[in-house]
C-alpha cells in the first residue's frame, strides 16, 4: 500500500511539472493540453516503460540455453525470495552495473551488463542479483521505471519550450524570465523527486538483497568493486539517458558537479558500512 501511495505521489508530481511547462508554453490552454499529455504518458509508462528502458540499453533476453549459469543463478535467488521467475537480460557494456524493471513481480525483468559478469566473482554477482530481486520483492521497480521515463519526457518538453518560447493566456509572449525559470527548474524538480525516492530504495534493496542471498559481505564487496571499475569505464547508454541512472545498482554517470550533488544513490561507503553491520553475529535482521 505504501509503495502504491509513493507511485501516486510521483505521478501527481510529474503531472504538475508537465502542467507548469504547458502553462508557460500556452497559458491555460497549454496547461490543459499538458495535462492530457501527462495522463497519457502516465498510462504509457505504467504499461510500456520497462520495454522502453530495456530498448535504450539494447538489452537482449537470455535463457537457460544462451546464458545457463547466470540464468540459473537468478532462478535460484528468485525461488529463495518467493518471487515469480523474472525475464533475464544481458547488456553489452563493459561498465559493471545491473538494474531491475517492470510494473510488478509478475511482469519483472532483471538486467546485467556483460562487464559485471566479468568483473565480479560468482558470490559477488549473487549479491548484486539478490539486490535487484529485492527491488522486485519490495514492489518499487514501477516507481523507478516510471520516474525515469517521465523525467526524460519533462527534460525534452522543457528544451522544446526553451527553444520555441511560451505564450500567456492572452496569446502574447510569456514573461521571458518566468519562462526560463520554469524551463530550468522543472527538470531539476524531476531529478529531486527521483533522488528522494531512489536513495531510500537503495538502502532497502541492499538490506533485502543481503537477506535473500544470505551473504551481506558479498554484496558489500561487489559494491566496492563496481565503484572502482565504474570510475574508469563510462557507460555510454546511461550517459545518453541520464534519467535512467537511478535504476542502476551503482550510479553509472561520470563527472561530479551537479550530477554528484543530486546523485540518486547513497554514498557507497555508507551502503557498505550498513551491510557489514548486518554481517556481524547477532545483528542480522
Amino acid at each position: 500500500m505504501f509503495n502504491l501511495m509513493k507511485t501516486a505521489i510521483l505521478m501527481a508530481a510529474i503531472t504538475a511539472l508537465f502542467m507548469a511547462i504547458g502553462s508557460v508554453l500556452g497559458g491555460q490552454q497549454g496547461m490543459a493540453i499538458a495535462l492530457v499529455i501527462a495522463l497519457g504518458m502516465n498510462f504509457f509508462s505504467y504499461w510500456f516503460s520497462d520495454k522502453m528502458v530495456l530498448k535504450m540499453y539494447n538489452a537482449r533476453q537470455v535463457d537457460e540455453t544462451t546464458a545457463p549459469q547466470f540464468y540459473r543463478m537468478v532462478a535460484e535467488l528468485a525461488q529463495k525470495a518467493d518471487l515469480p521467475m523474472p525475464k533475464v537480460y544481458l547488456i553489452e557494456e563493459d561498465a559493471p552495473n545491473a538494474f531491475a524493471t517492470g510494473r510488478n513481480p509478475a511482469h519483472a525483468a532483471v538486467a546485467a551488463t556483460t562487464g559485471i559478469l566479468r568483473v565480479l566473482s560468482e558470490r559477488e554477482l549473487r549479491g548484486v542479483m539478490a539486490h535487484e530481486l529485492a527491488h522486485v520483492k519490495h514492489r518499487d521497480i514501477l516507481i523507478s521505471t516510471v520516474s525515469a521515463t517521465m523525467a526524460g519526457a519533462i527534460s525534452m518538453l522543457a528544451n522544446f519550450a526553451m527553444f520555441f518560447g511560451g505564450r500567456g493566456s492572452d496569446g502574447r509572449p510569456a514573461n521571458p524570465i518566468a519562462s526560463i525559470a520554469v524551463m530550468l527548474l522543472a527538470p531539476l524538480a524531476a531529478s529531486l523527486i527521483q533522488m528522494a525516492i531512489s536513495r531510500a530504495r537503495e538502502f532497502e534493496a541492499d538490506r533485502g538483497g543481503a537477506e535473500i542471498s544470505g551473504d551481506p559481505q558479498a554484496l558489500a564487496s561487489a559494491l566496492q568493486k563496481i565503484q572502482r571499475y565504474a570510475q574508469g569505464i563510462p557507460m555510454e547508454a546511461a550517459e545518453r539517458h541520464p534519467e535512467t541512472a537511478q535504476m542502476m545498482i551503482m550510479n553509472p554517470l561520470s563527472g561530479g558537479g551537479l550530477r554528484g550533488l543530486f546523485s540518486t544513490h547513497p554514498a557507497t561507503e555508507e551502503r557498505v558500512a550498513r551491510l557489514m553491520e548486518m554481517a556481524q553475529p547477532g545483528l542480522r535482521a
